[in-house]
This record gives C-alpha cells, structure tokens and sequence, in this order.
C-alpha cells in the first residue's frame, strides 16, 4: 500500500520513542578510552561484546569534522547529474569518470535498493517501507559514496586515526586487515532505507564460527543522528548467528518495525562500532535530518586469508592471498603518515604488518598513485 513521506514519519513516531528507550536503558556509549597499554579499556571492550555495539562520543573535533563534512560536500556536488551521466549538475567533469570502481550509487528517493533482492549474496531477504517522495523530488539521489581514500583526502586522515586503529587492533589481533569502505549519505525527505540484514555472508556455518568471525565497522557521524534517519540495530543479535529475517517480519505481522531494535543516537563526531553479525538496519529518511556516515572495517586476518571474495565484489572466484591482503593493508600505513604530516601533532598508531616498512609507504605522490590509486578493487569482503 502507497503511504507518503508525511504518514510514514507518523507511523514511526511510538516505534522511535521505544527505541530511544531501550538506548536510554543500555547506555553504550562513552568517550573512547585507552589503558596504560594502548588497547581498547576493558570495560569498553567487554560492553561491545556483550551487546554487540559501541558509541564513542567526541572521538573527531571540530577542526577535522569541518574537513570531512567539506569533502564529503564536494564529493556529493562533483556526483554525475544523473546515472550514467559525465559531467556534475554545474556542467563540470563528474568525479571518479577515471577510477577502475564507479564512486556512485544512485537510487530512487525513499527506496530499499537491495531488499527483497539477491544482491549482496541475498542477505537483504524482506524490503522495506518505501514511502512516496514529494512530486518535486528528484529522479535519483546518491545513496552511498566509494572510493574515499581516493577521492577525500580529511577522509585518507581518519583511516589513519591512532585511537580507531588502536581499536581495530584490540578487537582482531596486532595483524587486523580492512575490509571496505562506504559513505552512507541520507538527504531530509530523499534517504532511502537499507533493509534489515547481517553483513557477514562467509564463514555462518564454519567450525571456527565465532561472535567476531565477520569483523566490524566503524561510522563516523558527520552530523547528528536521530531515531527517524540512524542506523538501527538488535542489541546481542551478533552472538545468535544467522538470523531469518523473512520469519521476524511475518511473526511481527509483517511490519519492518521489528520489536527490540534500537536506534544509534549521536552527536557530530561520534563513531559507532558495530559488529558485522548485527542485525541492524535503516528507514527511509522522511525527516528534515541529513545523515552522512562515514563508514570503514576491519577483520581478523584469520578470517580473510584463503577466503574467496564475497558481497559482489570485482574477482568473486580470486582467493584473499598473502599479496592481496597486503596490497590492500598498505592503505593504512599511507593513511597514518597522511595524518601526521596534516596534524603535525607527532601521534601515529604502529601498525605491526608495517614495521620497519615506514619509509616506504610514507604519503607521497608515488605512494598516492602505487597504493591509494583504485585501492577499493582490492577490498576484502567475506
């Protein structure tokens, strides 16, 4: 049934006051705190596990948000016209004509792109709500943004971010390797929704399965979020395994409004860490909100090494071997010393599979075309 942008904010608003109440009593969330070891504080470490999340408050100030938020604009108004098209809405040359993976994911306004669908390995089994836009919208949005390492270089500096890696590498081991990168971009009254799903796709039925087996991903919140344009998760659904998302809509007579769920509340500058077994999702943004979430995450090693490449990814039959998964590491030790030289405030993570190879992966114009240069083909999905 067809409902409007105006009746599905209404229908929402219980379900947003029952989510914002079950935030409220778990409370995970908190500035990000290291021990005198440079690891994730226990307490932190064990709350993620236990629920599955974490909400560090105040990890990005105001300088580097006003360089993200800038770049991440640019990236947005350099986007091709319309699907397809090579130039930019001002006539320009569209950003990324040149890159080996198109930057650009353009949809519908207020639609679920992949649910009900067998993209992304068909972990997107029920669709969502999709509300009618206004008669003025546009034909198309972009929905998310790849390539940041490339294309925004305050987005390069915060891959490098010395308390995230340390992070990274208190939850999957001193040899922890990325995984991806997406920018979920969510305009007032346009965002469309991503259905509920879990993003890890290789390893539900391994002897080895774990809790942490699918890595995570971090969100860098560019601006507030709210219960009406967040990402919404099942607090402890990471520890279940695979969930059967079709049979969780119909037990709730059909509704995408599944009981449990939460929504990531946060301030400009926060990051979410959420774990890649989560069920988690989002609703069309039918508020006056923008959301932009830069979002980034990590593996085990051991979870990636011999493992074939998953969720649509360029060269499904290729095997992560020793080389690919370096090549594509190679990024982060690039990202730390770009942050260094920006800053200059003498703070770098060491990054164990780079030590004693500092020198060559310094940020350069060489290192730039060698290592940044269509870097995401080489990502690591499972």
């Amino acid at each position: 049934m067809d409902i409007s942008a105006t009746e599905h904010s209404k229908s929402m608003t219980t379900y947003l006051k029952e989510g914002i109440t079950i935030a409220s009593r778990i409370n995970n969330k908190g500035p990000l705190l290291l021990d005198d070891n440079g690891k994730l504080h226990p307490k932190i470490l064990k709350a993620y596990e236990k629920y599955g999340f974490y909400i560090f408050e105040d990890v990005i100030d105001d300088r580097e948000l006003k360089e993200l938020r800038a770049d991440a604009q640019n990236m947005i108004e350099r986007a091709p016209v319309e699907p397809g098209a090579t130039v930019d809405k001002k006539g320009r040359p569209a950003l990324g004509r040149d890159f080996a993976r198109e930057p650009y994911t353009f949809i519908k306004p207020l639609s679920d792109p992949w649910g009900g669908t067998e993209l992304l390995n068909g972990r997107h089994p029920s669709k969502m709500s999709e509300p009618t836009p206004e008669e003025d919208a546009p034909d198309h949005v972009v929905h998310l943004m790849y390539g940041m390492c490339e294309a925004m270089p305050a987005a390069l500096r915060v891959y490098g971010h010395p308390k995230l890696l340390a992070v990274a590498e208190s939850i999957n081991g001193e040899n922890f390797v990325p995984y991806n990168d997406a920018i979920f971009v969510k305009q007032p009254g346009l965002g469309g929704s991503v259905s509920w799903h879990q993003d890890g796709v290789t390893h539900w039925d391994s002897p080895n399965w774990d809790e942490g087996i699918h890595g995570f991903n971090f969100q860098v919140q560019l601006y507030e979020t709210t219960p009406a344009n967040s990402l919404w998760i099942m607090p402890g659904s990471h520890k279940h395994g695979r969930a059967d998302i079709k049979k969780l809509i119909a037990e709730n007579n059909g509704s995408d409004q599944l009981p449990g769920a939460m929504p990531l509340v946060c301030t400009p500058g926060s990051v979410t860490l959420v774990n890649r077994q989560m069920l988690h999702g989002s609703f069309a943004n039918t508020s006056p909100d923008i959301r932009i979430s830069i979002t980034f995450g990590f593996h085990r090693r051991g979870s990636v090494l011999g493992q074939k490449a998953a969720l649509g990814m360029r060269g499904s039959n290729a095997v992560y071997d020793e080389k690919r998964i370096f090549e594509r590491s190679a990024v982060i030790q690039v990202a730390i010393d770009a942050r260094c030289k920006h800053f200059k405030d003498g703070t770098a993570f060491e990054y164990k599979p780079f030590q004693g190879l500092e020198d060559e992966y310094r940020f350069t114009e060489d290192t730039f075309n060698r290592v940044i240069k269509d870097y995401n083909t080489r990502d690591l999905a499972i």
